[in-house]
């Protein structure tokens, strides 16, 4: 892959202001940092209401800023970051991904980060998801405390491979698909999926991340309308401004399946008018070496007509493609996986971007005044635990 910026996600709101939004690596639109909150999280902490209530008899360990080291910062952007952090006195490692409060007003992204929040307490019940520990607040930041998924992001490895062969696409586009099926089967549209949003654990396993963007409860008539996505991924129903489902979902599969075999792009464009026109409009370059199977599966991605996508009908498991897969197998995880990052150790950053890794971890400082004037109440019912982290604390 050629080493161009990684572009932003893009959520246009139905009063049509442009916005960037937040990716793991490079995210714009939730993060907060360091800004060494000591406030008593007390009246700010309260169990989100969807997860499993825990007895009364048992105390809940409350999670502060202090509870954690923070040793790296693993990405960035406008909201705050994303830093590799450790549990003191747990030798235990955990990406937190922090966002400024008066970031998430001002841009009026409380609904998205409660999103988030909510899906990814559901990603426990797939083994394709980042799963999510807790979440935590200050007066000024929202704290995700996630799984440290030390194995990098696709596009970290694409631009050092320039494409991937094609078991190994094949295997990462499978895992993809159960863990997009997974959030579809719950009434989710996912709406960012690409190279930088799946990363790989230490075994070389995909997890998908970054759940900023989804649409929930997409059941039976409800459809999305919001203008978003990362550009080179957007489908064309989403550009031409028609409601959607989870086809949009598998037109961005379509994406990032091509990007793996092939190292580029499908569509093109100098600009972004140019780049969604030719979404619209071209028919993507297949080279005369890949596989009949991967042109047949890519064609049918790429189906402009939403209702007849592949994912939307048929069954894309058993497409050609996947005949080497067996499903049944790779669902539980233990197919073993093409490639094994190079990590040495469960704090092993070295498969993240340098440009974040040279900077001071510590978290970003807020519009104090703002935080001062702001509602507190829009934050009520943020704050989780899930009680597989109790686990690890009692160890």
């Amino acid at each position: 892959m050629p080493s161009a910026p990684v572009q932003k996600s893009t959520r246009k709101s139905d009063s049509g202001s442009l916005e960037n939004v937040g990716i793991y690596q490079d995210f714009d639109k939730k993060s907060k940092a360091l800004g060494g909150d000591t406030t008593d999280n007390s009246e700010y902490d309260k169990l989100w209401e969807g997860s499993t209530p825990i007895p009364a008899s048992r105390t809940r360990r409350k999670f502060t800023i202090d509870s954690f080291v923070f040793h790296k910062v693993l990405g960035k952007g406008s909201f705050g970051k994303v830093l590799l952090a450790e549990l003191k006195g747990k030798n235990e490692f955990f990406a937190i991904k922090a966002l400024k409060k008066d970031v998430v007003l001002i841009d009026d992204d409380v609904e998205c980060t409660m999103v988030e929040k909510r899906v990814l307490a559901l990603a426990w019940e797939n083994p394709f998801l980042t799963h999510l520990y807790c979440t935590f607040q200050t007066k000024d930041h929202l704290f995700f405390v996630m799984e440290f998924l030390n194995g990098g992001d696709l596009m970290f490895h694409i631009q050092d491979k320039g494409r991937f062969d094609l078991y190994r696409a094949t295997f990462y586009g499978a895992e993809v698909v159960c863990g997009l099926q997974f959030l579809h089967s719950k009434g989710i549209i996912y709406r960012d999926l690409k190279l930088d949003n799946v990363m790989l654990d230490k075994e070389g396993h995909i997890k998908i991340a970054d759940f900023g963007m989804c649409k929930e409860n997409v059941v039976g008539e409800n459809r999305a309308s919001t203008f978003c996505g990362t550009p080179d991924y957007i489908a064309p129903e989403i550009l031409q401004g028609l409601k959607y489902t989870f086809s949009v979902d598998w037109w961005s599969f379509g994406v990032l399946l091509y990007e793996m075999l092939i190292g580029q792009s499908p569509f093109h464009g100098d600009d972004e008018d140019e780049l969604f026109e030719s979404i619209r409009v071209d028919t993507p370059h297949y080279p005369r070496w890949i596989t009949k199977e991967s042109k047949d599966l890519l064609e049918k991605l790429f189906e402009r007509d939403p209702t007849k996508r592949l994912g939307i009908t048929g069954n894309i498991k058993e497409h050609s493609f996947f005949k080497t897969i067996n499903w049944t197998a790779l669902e539980k995880r233990e197919v073993e996986t093409p490639f094994k990052p190079k990590v040495k150790s469960a704090s092993d950053y070295n498969n993240f971007d340098r440009e974040f890794l040279s900077e001071k971890a510590r978290l970003s400082y807020s519009d104090k005044n703002l935080i001062e004037s702001m509602d507190q109440s829009a934050f009520a019912g943020f704050s989780f635990i899930n009680p597989k982290f109790e686990q690890i604390l009692a160890k």
